[in-house]
């Protein structure tokens, strides 16, 4: 059997006898993860929309939790979506087409690249450089009126494509599917002082003021010069040596534009892009979580068509209901009716293509462990807010109450709660991350992973004091003097 998978939206969109290789509607690869088990197939995911939490995007998301190789990335999703994110690529990518053009304007306003190449056959270089920065199938690219440098490039579907250009894109197919499978290439560009990013006024940082203003004073005993950047301060950050996010992050804000940034500059940073894109989504985490055999909740992932029926049955009697991208116990709903549920079901669909349904599992605290590089940082218990079933309690009038905290030295906290910890860090990454976990008579649950997780220097801190963020720098400070030996020993 081919190792290639075609994924489409409609049938009609890529027929079978138009390739070889098996094609499959997504919504089917989304939920019928159990086909996968134990095969590595190549995938080429040929949405009609890629756009943020369409199904489109979950194939790709879902794709890389279960260890499958895809085109696009999730990455590469996200980055199309806006100028702002793929503006970075752009200086390399017009030297490359006034190259291939010869200095010469292009006389073509839209250039159709598919797989790497290019109906203009003098623009291979140029075509294959585009591919090497977004492996998308199909990228239409709008050059400015001069027709000396790129105006867009945008992630088209092929079903819309027509006659010529329907087949250039079959013979691109053809062609890529015949070779053998090749990882795009990691773009890092070398760059000691931290910028830390925060947000004024952000109403749940992850570190308050005075946690960030005591960072900042451990970082200067260390030699270490620390400065505060905002949301506007992205053109400034190629002046510091490495990046601290602290203000909550997401894909499609401010924060995952500094970091992709950052990488591009060959930055250490926290929260990398790799990380966000993984630990923000719960969908994401629930199949890298059963694909890593890590402990967690019963949980279905449901679309708009799913049916609710026996929901509760398979679950529990009391269900919980979250958005993919929730964050601060927010979009978290917990229904006990079939009213409750179709109710929370709707009004979470109305933001996205998939969202989570998992079974409640009442408990007087959450574990949260940090875990930095692969090993216990911090661990606490937090607590349930009074008289809630979560350790904030959202008010309708924009009011809030959080529960209390007990921290603890990680040699007295339960080896099996460090251990599942650190399992389910270590399928993130090797930065830090705060794993929410519940125990009870059955076992211990990991909840979600974060990516950016709160540290404040009276709770996450209380018993390591300044040992916290002396931690923190050093993540950074190995990072940063690995890579200067590393230009010593070039040069």
């Amino acid at each position: 059997m081919s190792d290639w998978l075609i994924l489409v939206e409609h049938a009609g969109d890529l027929a079978q006898h138009e390739t070889p290789h098996k094609v499959m509607r997504i919504r089917d690869y989304i939920v019928n993860a159990q086909l996968f088990t134990g095969r590595r197939p190549n995938i080429i995911n040929l949405a009609r929309s890629y756009s943020y939490q369409s199904k489109g995007y979950y194939a790709s998301l879902l794709a890389e939790a279960r260890g499958h190789r895809i085109v696009p990335t999730a990455q590469s999703v996200v980055e199309l979506s806006r100028k702002g994110l793929y503006a970075q690529a752009l200086p390399d990518l017009n030297v490359a087409l006034m190259k291939d053009l010869g200095g010469v304007a292009s006389e073509d306003r839209h250039l159709l690249i598919s797989f790497g190449q290019c109906q203009n056959k003098a623009l291979a270089k140029f075509s294959k450089l585009l591919f090497d920065w977004f492996r998308a199938p199909v990228l239409d690219v709008t050059l400015s009126a001069s027709g000396r440098e790129i105006q867009q490039i945008k992630a088209i579907s092929p079903h819309a494509l027509k006659n010529e250009d329907r087949q250039f894109f079959l013979d691109c197919l053809g062609q890529y599917t015949r070779r053998q499978w090749v990882a795009p290439k990691e773009r890092t560009a070398p760059r000691w002082s931290l910028a830390i990013l925060v947000d004024p006024k952000e109403e749940f940082p992850p570190s308050s003021k005075s946690s960030v203003q005591r960072l900042a004073s451990v970082a200067a005993k260390m030699g270490v010069e620390v400065d505060l950047i905002g949301p506007n301060d992205l053109a400034s950050l190629a002046e510091y040596d490495a990046l601290f996010i602290r203000t909550t992050t997401a894909i499609d804000n401010f924060t995952y534009r500094f970091a992709r940034r950052a990488e591009q500059e060959g930055m250490p940073v926290i929260d990398d892009c790799r990380s966000m894109i993984r630990c923000t989504n719960k969908v994401f985490l629930k199949e890298l979580m059963e694909q890593g055999g890590v402990p967690a909740p019963k949980t279905e992932i449901l679309d708009a068509s799913t049916p609710m029926t026996g929901l509760f049955e398979r679950l529990g009697s009391t269900v919980v209901l979250k958005a993919p991208d929730g964050s601060f116990s927010r979009q978290v709903h917990k229904v006990t009716n079939e009213a409750e549920l179709a109710k929370r079901a709707k009004e979470l669909f109305a933001d996205t293509a998939l969202i989570i349904a998992q079974e409640f599992m009442p408990t007087d605290y959450d574990w949260r462990i940090g875990v930095l590089d692969g090993e216990p940082l911090f661990a606490c218990k937090y607590k349930m807010a009074r008289g809630h079933w979560q350790i904030i309690k959202h008010e309708a009038d924009g009011k809030y109450t959080e529960g209390g905290f007990e921290t603890m030295a990680i040699a007295d906290a339960p080896p099996a709660v460090i251990e599942i910890a650190k399992k389910a860090a270590n399928l993130i990454g090797n930065g830090l991350y705060g794993i929410d976990m519940k125990q009870n008579e059955s076992g211990i649950f990991v909840i979600e992973i974060n990516d950016n997780p709160n540290l404040e220097s009276e709770v996450e801190g209380a018993v390591l004091k300044d040992e916290l963020w002396r931690a923190i720098i050093g993540w950074f400070s190995t990072r940063l003097e690995r890579r200067m030996n590393a230009v010593k020993v070039k040069g």
